[in-house]
């Protein structure tokens, strides 16, 4: 029997992006084709499932069955293409002018592929240290899949040890990000004509005082002192935000229903359940007093995403294997938020590096700049050359 064709990058970023794994939808398609892929070169995976069986992550291990292995990680949804105009079709890599064009080539399928190069190279090479794979689900949606499939990993695989994690970073250094959380809110209130305001309770209004709880705490966070940590970022502070609200049914009429979300961006330094938890007192203290008036108004919380931060790590071993491979001594932080927080929340070593630009992401005609994915690929060359070593 021949052997399995080994595929190169540009190959299996092909195959990857074909797959519409839009974070509604089963990613299971393309979690079949890597797994077969795998298997065809002597590699055993492991899937571990959501709740509804529509959804998997996938995690493999080569080289010596011990503990201490590099571990790639990526996640394998992508964002919708709905109302967005392309001027090429989305699931298929289109190369144009020195750029990779396709839904998800940027966030994080190039690496992805990168990724999965690299752990049958590694494999073929016989590796001294081991190499491992994680492919989470969910991350779109508030980085939910990856804490399951990384408690998964540990009953399976031998620990690993240093985690890269590959969102696009222009090949470059991220050893810190905030940490995050959000709540979408529905305040129920009570409705009677506005002359007789004392009489209901107002959704609108009763909201309003949460975000005005927000913006007080913005001000608080803003006038104190800036810790160490803060300082690597820009705002150099924890924010916290509400971008849209909706509610109301008339000018006249308190407001029955007022529906908002919140979300909070916390540096490294601060724990995301301190501000959590002070908001959902308020939440208490504010549904406290409007049930005083009317016992049928309430404010109900629905938690959508919790996001650790990545904290720095004074001589971590991540970041310091990443800047030998990739010559990189600047240091670098983003307020956004990534799955490695959660890895280093899980005992890892952290850090963040991976080709493309964050700003092309979930953009319509998104792109991955081919100078990109080959530094991308002389990065995973370089990776194999040490772990082989």
């Amino acid at each position: 029997m021949p052997a399995a064709p080994t595929l190169s990058p540009r190959q299996i970023l092909d195959h990857l992006v074909k797959f519409p794994t839009v974070s509604r939808d089963s990613n299971l398609p393309l979690v079949d084709w890597v797994e077969d892929y795998l298997a065809s070169h002597g590699i055993m995976s492991h899937r571990h499932w959501n709740e509804d069986r529509r959804k998997a992550a996938l995690f493999a291990h080569v080289g010596p069955w011990e503990e201490g292995a590099v571990v790639l990680s990526g996640h394998t949804d992508v964002v919708p293409v709905d109302g967005q105009t392309w001027t090429s079709d989305p699931w298929t890599v289109t190369e144009r002018d020195g750029r990779l064009y396709g839904r998800g080539t940027c966030d994080m399928k190039g690496f992805d592929a990168l990724a999965l190069w690299a752990l049958v190279e590694a494999h073929q090479r016989g590796v001294k240290r081991p190499l491992q794979i994680a492919l989470s689900y969910d991350e779109e949606v508030g980085c939910t899949g990856a804490p399951p499939m990384i408690a998964a990993m540990q009953g399976v695989l031998p620990k690993g040890a240093a985690a890269i994690i590959g969102e696009p970073s222009l090949m470059k250094v991220i050893n810190g990000h905030k940490g995050g959380t959000g709540f979408h809110v529905h305040v129920k209130g009570f409705e009677v004509h506005s002359s007789l305001l004392p009489y209901g309770v107002s959704a609108i209004m009763e909201g309003a005082r949460l975000i005005q709880w927000a913006n007080d705490r913005n001000a608080a966070i803003q006038a104190a002192p800036r810790s160490p940590q803060a300082l690597a970022f820009d705002p150099p502070f924890t924010t916290l935000h509400v971008g849209m609200i909706a509610g109301g049914t008339a000018h006249n009429i308190t407001a029955a229903d007022c529906r908002f979300a919140l979300e909070m961006r916390v540096v490294p330094g601060e724990e995301v359940e301190t501000h959590a938890q002070a908001f959902i007192a308020e939440v208490a203290r504010i549904e406290a007093a409007m049930q005083a008036i009317r016992p049928e108004a309430a404010i109900h919380l629905d938690r959508f995403f919790g996001v650790p931060a990545l904290t720095p790590e004074p001589g971590g071993e991540a970041e310091a294997l990443v800047r030998r491979l990739t010559g990189d001594n600047a240091a670098g932080v983003v307020s956004y938020g990534t799955e490695a927080g959660q890895f280093q929340e899980a005992g890892y070593s952290a850090a963040i590096c991976g080709p493309g630009d964050i700003a092309q992401a979930h953009q319509a005609d998104e792109w991955l700049a081919l100078s990109e994915f080959q530094a991308g690929h002389r990065f995973m060359q370089r990776l194999v050359e040490e772990l082989a070593r």
